[in-house]
């Protein structure tokens, strides 16, 4: 990854505006999905586990996952303290696998997508760990000019909403809708992020 996530994880959740902007994704998600307290949920490239801190108290069983070993133990101590009740920690890499012999009802991400060099795997992956007519949610950037990260910045620098609809099309996925969700202000610009909705294939 692009950068050092370990590093900031600790003080990842002193900004309000992440904190804002998870709660008002998971408003849209609400609004998109319908759900209820059996709902089995896993967030990918959870960070610190602020979007389902967010959904906790409308869904059952909740997964947690994170590449980055910092945010893993800032969520491991939110379980412990019980900002996370009943939550698990994976470490798992969906774009590489292996793969856990389980299902879900409900996968979300926030702002992760653009961080993953292979985003067809993820969604692969994702396809795979739904069970048929699960969903998956998708917040992340719209396509822009390198602003968000930086001009020499190795992450994708966000999506067309055309061409993720046709990859989560490929990959089997129904249904596809993509929606304005939410914006991150910063002192070079607005960036749009959008809310992608998807049902899993059928098996």
């Amino acid at each position: 990854m692009d950068h050092d996530f370990d590093e900031r994880a600790a003080t990842w959740d002193d900004d309000p505006g992440k904190i804002e902007r998870a709660n008002r994704v998971a408003d849209a998600i609400r609004r998109a999905v319908p759900l209820d307290p059996s709902m089995r949920v896993l967030e990918f490239g959870a960070g610190t586990g602020l979007l389902t801190q967010a959904l906790r108290d409308d869904v059952g069983p909740v997964t947690l996952t994170d590449i980055s070993a910092g945010m893993r133990q800032v969520m491991e101590d939110k379980v412990a303290a019980g900002a996370l009740p009943d939550a698990r920690v994976w470490d798992i890499d969906l774009a590489e696998g292996p793969l856990p012999d389980e299902r879900f009802d409900l996968v979300v991400s926030l702002m992760a997508l653009h961080h993953i060099p292979d985003t067809d795997a993820v969604i692969a992956s994702v396809a795979t760990l739904l069970d048929p007519g699960g969903r998956i949610c998708i917040v992340d950037l719209d396509a822009e000019d390198g602003s968000f990260h930086g001009h020499d910045s190795p992450v994708h620098k966000g999506f067309g909403r055309t061409a993720l609809a046709a990859q989560l099309e490929a990959a089997g996925f129904t249904d596809v809708s993509i929606d304005d969700c939410h914006s991150v202000q910063r002192e070079n610009g607005t960036f749009p992020l959008f809310l992608a909705v998807a049902t899993a294939p059928a098996g």
